[in-house]
């Protein structure tokens, strides 16, 4: 729970209390006339929504007992005025009991599934090595809403007899129909990484997967990456943003693609897939793989985020620390929860 949660929390839990001696007050000053009493049932009505049941008739006591005082202190008990006040206490009280068993009852479906959910991230999405052959890796995933845990969005290294094989994807739509596709490709990509003998060879293993299931209204955009030890990067990109280089000279690139190609799942539309694209990688060098929420992620002004201009957050020599350093300048950007999901994978060549 994040620290503004917790103030949120505690400050939710004073609120029922805070409003009964609020009232209270209000009404020894002022006296019978303007009829306070019955507001003391705001104080039941506040404490439904922290806590649990014997909080919230603990309130309503409270609330039943101070009316009783003030009715005595005003010389009203047993008017007519004292007794709806408690009547309205002991009803609003029955009703916030019920509402805290209601919500007790969905906050603990509510971990169930949560508790679900990160089964399945840990399934879906593990966690890639730190070393894969000649590289080193970090990975970063930022969900766009705070309670979610999985998507569409993907990714996974390989390491197989003819180098490291990398892929980021992002599956088109949202829920469980994402997360299903998401982990058709995955279980496809890790089985085929190690099998064929070309990258070509991969892709074409993940669009007849896709192929089998999905409509053909459906697609992944993707990008294949093969790091080839003796110092060459192969792309495949399949409708996907471009990934971003970074040369140990620190020139930057954005290894964009000779020609452009659908995403993956629309065979329907015949189209041959993109032409291998080559890019010389050696000692230093880095390549940062990106979903679109990355680069779509807007300020409160509108301004998308200027990935390019801030690749010197790259600079750490833990990958894990730079690719850290650069979410959290992605999450200051915005300001505000992301309007999608961002994963970012980060491929760093080992200098020894």
């Amino acid at each position: 729970m994040t620290q503004v949660n917790r103030r949120t929390q505690r400050l939710m839990a004073a609120l029922p209390l805070a409003a009964l001696f609020l009232v209270a007050g209000l009404d020894a000053l002022t006296g019978p006339e303007p009829g306070y009493l019955s507001l003391l049932a705001v104080g039941p009505a506040f404490a439904s929504l922290v806590g649990d049941v014997r909080r919230t008739v603990a309130i309503g006591v409270v609330a039943l007992a101070l009316s009783v005082a003030l009715s005595v202190y005003d010389g009203m008990l047993g008017d007519r005025r004292s007794d709806m006040s408690l009547i309205s206490i002991a009803g609003v009280t029955a009703a916030s009991i019920l509402a805290t068993v209601g919500r007790q009852r969905r906050e603990r479906e509510l971990a169930s599934v949560r508790s679900v959910a990160e089964v399945a991230q840990r399934v879906l999405l593990r966690p890639v090595p730190r070393r894969a052959g000649h590289l080193r890796a970090a990975v970063s995933y930022t969900s766009a809403t705070a309670e979610a845990r999985i998507g569409g969005d993907l990714y996974e290294i390989v390491t197989g007899p003819g180098g490291v094989r990398a892929i980021v994807g992002d599956v088109q739509g949202k829920g469980l129909a994402a997360v299903e596709t998401a982990a058709l490709v995955l279980g496809a990509f890790r089985e085929a990484a190690h099998d064929e003998p070309d990258l070509r060879g991969v892709s074409g293993r993940l669009e007849k997967a896709l192929n089998r299931r999905l409509s053909g209204e459906e697609f992944v955009t993707a990008i294949l990456v093969e790091a080839d030890p003796a110092g060459t990067l192969t792309l495949l990109n399949y409708g996907h943003p471009p990934p971003l280089i970074l040369h140990a000279d620190g020139s930057i690139e954005l290894a964009e693609p000779d020609d452009t190609a659908p995403p993956l799942g629309l065979a329907a539309l015949e189209v041959e897939g993109p032409a291998p694209h080559r890019i010389d990688f050696g000692p230093g060098d880095q390549i940062l793989l990106y979903t679109d929420g990355v680069i779509e992620a807007r300020d409160r002004a509108g301004r998308f985020y200027p990935l390019t201009d801030r690749a010197f957050l790259l600079k750490d020599d833990d990958p894990e620390a730079a690719l850290e350093a650069l979410r959290l300048d992605l999450v200051a950007h915005v300001d505000a929860p992301l309007h999608d999901d961002a994963a970012m994978l980060l491929l760093r060549f080992r200098d020894g």
